[in-house]
């Protein structure tokens, strides 16, 4: 039988400060319980253990704080967001019958290492989880220590058996003890001997062994005589790290493996998750509600009559009542074989459910549903109007969109998803949606009678966050935004993707057959200059030619091998030219797979690329573009640049293109107020020349190419928040020298300096930023107890403001070309859009007129301190059309 003890304070620290903050929508944070819960699924899943249990530390002091004051006296208080978490995952633990263990005056260690001797007592094997080597000395041949790190949001797991113990330290488990008594431990704050450090130390725990055997020796040992002093002399001090480093082992803890035998969760576990918003987990861990899935959430619960329509008579009863009405909720089946709808009706609910299968004039019914005359609530609107334009059929009368609502009110939760928002919402779980979508749910095969239950859940989940949502909205000052920027957005969207962008694909295949060429030709430099044919795509191969063959400097080890990535190779260009060769064959290669192959598989049947325009996604409110991403054509190298043109107009037509120049920094002159900005944007000043000249202290004139590129990349960092160290990175020069720039920046326009300090500030006391459209970002990474994550609030408070704004004047003006253009030109069409760029694709005799149209509305939808430019140009490609 196994037993997994987990070192809870341990794992639930390194969780809090491996995950971004995250918060339920009551402001309770959780991440660290979220990261503790998936730790505690990896751990399950890696060692399959018959028993768990967790222990933790108890807030007074231990046996070993009386004996020293300074024990631990150094360490800094839990930060309180982490600290209101705790009983939270107490309190979770409990409801997973996962029993806890602590004890006044004895330290979690003490309780690992107590479980894990009464574990070998009894027979059983013992794994001790934890982040802390202070463990290690646990490690026996019945008791493994597994350490927890946390990287990047990644759980790294490491097992230290008696074996892996000795090959890494060349001793027994045991004598961690003695070499912390030896080299001390700051974070403890053991003293060890002073002045004996860690190789030191362990030089001498690897020749001896022992403290004992060490003192025993001397002063014959084999060490230096600076060393032998130093032990000497602090011989009291190794004696007392000794004992203090030493894990306990008979803690009086009434303690039986048994005990812990893993256990099915309690009732209360699910209501607890649903509670903390830990949707996910629910699933993981083998939740259910208590009394099966009810018909409807709280919010929306009550009498609710359904009906199935079959009639046509009835079908058009029902037509005349929901165009009386304020508004009806539905939810379509991707496929549109079927549709739920849900409205009230006095006191009580109704949902009527439409199936292809069931209703002779279908396709009818659908004409008259989607037909501008009905007031229509519905989740992820976009994707349905484009359903139902690939049918030919009407996509009008949309008044809200639960899934953009919630995007909204929370743009980094990252899913809308129905089933997760009737848990973050209404704290209810949604079933399966496969029970009504499945095309055979409605089979004989399938449950019809479950299939209606589940759908008519989710359509009354829909109209329950509708009238939650709405009035969050209204509540935040975000109504207007959504009403003129996000919902209106949902038709041009569904357009554009319809619509797809013509691709040349001849000229694409060519293109990339003379990437293949130019591949080769680097390839066979490579080799010549390695001496031999190796994988260039292996990291591992190519790190062992550049510094084991070649010898070539400043190599990076990592745990797969030498590190050849990108950085490293930019600063080995000077060193050997089979460097500018990979990274030549890299460029090539990057073209070939994921643009010249990669967009020749994305080419529908009618020679367009139809990608998908992402709503939800950002946490500035930009949009993205999936299925291929068209937002990431490369423009810095002139071959890259040649991808597009392979993007071309229809026959007889043109691409026209036009683009804000510099929105972000005139939106920071807008908002900063800063005068000098101001004024360099409305006399139509070059702003990096103008930079450049203050910042260098010469005439506009004078200012040379590289001077302009330095001004240029302080602006632009500026914008994101940059340090001095960065800045340096990005323009080559020493960061005092950067630091230099960035004060003479802050010299020249000082309210952007003001500005800086006071958009911080009130970040800080309102825990969001907001653009001046009111699109919000909440930054609980502001009041984190973790300097690179406050930092990483600070740069986003800094930049959302400004990125943010930039999203949604650019969503504005899609809105307004978009019905400038049916109005004055119906045959035009927005075709695309990339970051602050629009492209349409119009007749040839249009070109001009629709190039004045997107300059006209581009400029002129939002009213700013400075002006908004835009600048236009058509062509036959899409590399023609940026002029």
């Amino acid at each position: 039988m196994k037993l997994m003890v987990i070192d809870g304070n341990s794992i639930i620290n390194r969780a809090y400060y491996g995950i971004r903050p995250l918060t339920t929508r009551d402001g309770l944070y959780t991440h660290a319980v979220y990261g503790f819960l998936n730790t505690l699924l990896r751990l399950r899943e890696e060692e399959a253990p018959d028993a768990v249990c967790v222990t933790f530390d108890v807030h007074a002091p231990t046996f070993r704080h009386q004996a020293d004051e300074a024990y631990k006296a150094t360490r800094k208080p839990m930060p309180e967001e982490l600290s209101m978490q705790m009983p939270v995952l107490k309190e979770v633990l409990d409801t997973l019958n996962i029993p806890r263990y602590e004890m006044a005056g004895w330290e979690a260690d003490d309780l690992l290492g107590t479980i894990s001797r009464k574990c070998e007592a009894a027979g059983w094997s013992c794994v001790v989880v934890t982040g802390d080597r202070d463990s290690l000395q646990l490690i026996t041949e019945q008791t493994k220590v597994k350490l927890v790190s946390t990287r990047m949001g990644q759980t790294l797991t490491e097992n230290m058996d008696t074996a892996a113990f000795r090959a890494k330290y060349g001793f027994d488990p045991i004598h961690m003890i003695d070499l912390k008594a030896l080299m001390g431990d700051s974070s403890d704050n053991i003293p060890g001997v002073p002045g004996v450090g860690e190789k030191t130390a362990m030089d001498l725990i690897q020749k001896y062994t022992s403290v004992e055997a060490i003192y025993r020796a001397l002063p014959d040992i084999d060490a230096k005589p600076a060393a032998i002093r130093k032990l000497t002399e602090g011989e009291s001090a190794a004696r007392q790290s000794y004992w203090l480093a030493t894990i306990a082992t008979d803690a009086p803890l009434e303690f039986r493996p048994a005990d812990s035998l893993n256990r099915e969760p309690s009732p209360e576990a699910y209501p607890l998750f649903l509670r903390l918003e830990f949707s996910k987990l629910i699933e993981k861990f083998g939740l259910r509600p208590d009394s099966g899935v009810k018909a409807a959430p709280a919010q929306v619960e009550g009498t609710c009559t359904m009906e199935t329509v079959t009639d046509t008579a009835r079908a058009e009863e029902l037509f005349a009542l929901w165009r009386k009405r304020d508004h009806i909720s539905l939810l379509a089946l991707p496929s549109l074989d079927g549709v739920a709808v849900e409205w009230g009706d006095e006191n009580e609910g109704r949902c009527a459910v439409v199936h292809r299968s069931g209703l002779k004039d279908y396709n009818d019914f659908l004409k008259k549903l989607f037909a501008s005359d009905i007031s229509k609530v519905s989740h992820n609107v976009k994707d349905l109007m484009g359903a139902l334009l690939a049918e030919g059929l009407p996509a009008e009368g949309f008044v809200f969109d639960t899934a953009l609502a919630a995007y909204l009110l929370d743009a980094t939760a990252g899913s809308y998803d129905l089933p997760r928002l009737a848990v973050m919402y209404f704290n209810y779980e949604l079933p399966p949606e496969k029970t009504f979508s499945d095309p055979d749910a409605f089979s004989l095969l399938g449950d019809s009678a479950a299939a209606l239950g589940a759908w008519a859940s989710y359509t009354a989940t829909v109209e329950g966050l509708y009238e939650a949502l709405s009035a969050k909205l209204k509540e935040r000052s975000q109504w207007e935004l959504y009403q003129t920027v996000e919902l209106p957005l949902c038709r041009v969207l569904a357009d554009m993707e319809r619509t797809g962008c013509l691709v040349d694909a001849r000229a694409l295949s060519d293109f990339g057959e003379l990437l293949s060429k130019r591949m080769a030709e680097q390839e066979k430099a490579v080799y010549e200059m390695a001496d031999g044919e190796f994988n260039i795509n292996s990291p591992k191969q190519l790190g062992e030619v550049l510094f084991d063959r070649l010898q070539l400097p400043h190599g990076k080890k990592t745990k797969t091998g030498w590190s050849t990535n990108a950085d490293v190779l930019e600063k080995l260009r000077p060193a050997h030219p089979i460097v500018d060769a990979v990274l030549e064959y890299r460029q090539y290669a990057k073209l070939k797979s994921t643009y010249a192959d990669g967009l020749l598989k994305a080419i529908a049947p009618d020679g367009r690329i139809h990608t998908n325009f992402q709503m939800t996604v950002t946490a500035t409110g930009r949009l993205s573009s999936t299925e291929p991403n068209l937002q990431n054509i490369p423009t810095r190298t002139d071959l890259g640049s040649e991808i597009r043109r392979m993007f071309v107009p229809a026959a007889g037509s043109m691409l026209v293109d036009a683009d804000y120049s510099q929105i972000e920094l005139r939106l920071l002159a807008h908002i900063s107020g800063d005068a000098g900005m101001c004024r360099g944007f409305r006399t139509g000043a070059d702003i990096h020349t103008t930079t450049a000249s203050q910042v260098f202290g010469v005439v506009p004139e004078d200012v040379t190419h590289e001077m302009r590129r330095r001004a240029k990349a302080v602006n632009f960092g500026i914008v994101y928040g940059i340090s001095p160290f960065s800045l340096s990175q990005d323009i080559g020069v020493s960061q005092k020298e950067a630091k230099a720039y960035m004060d003479a920046y802050f010299a020249t326009f000082p309210g952007v300096r003001q500005y800086m300090d006071e958009i911080i500030a009130k970040a800080k006391q309102d825990g969001y930023v907001e653009t001046l459209y009111h699109r919000r970002r909440d930054l609980p990474e502001l009041s984190s107890g973790n300097f690179n994550l406050r930092s990483f609030g600070e740069r986003v408070a800094l930049n959302m403001p400004i990125q943010g704004t930039a999203a949604d004047i650019m969503k504005l003006a899609m809105v307004a070309v978009y019905r400038r253009l049916q109005a004055d030109l119906p045959a035009a069409r927005l075709v695309l859009q990339v970051h602050d760029e629009l492209i349409v694709e119009c007749p040839e005799a249009d070109a001009a007129r629709a190039a004045e149209i997107l300059k006209e509305e581009m400029e002129h939808v939002a009213d700013l301190a400075v002006p908004l430019t835009a600048d236009a140009h058509w062509g036959r490609n899409w590399l023609e059309a940026k002029g």
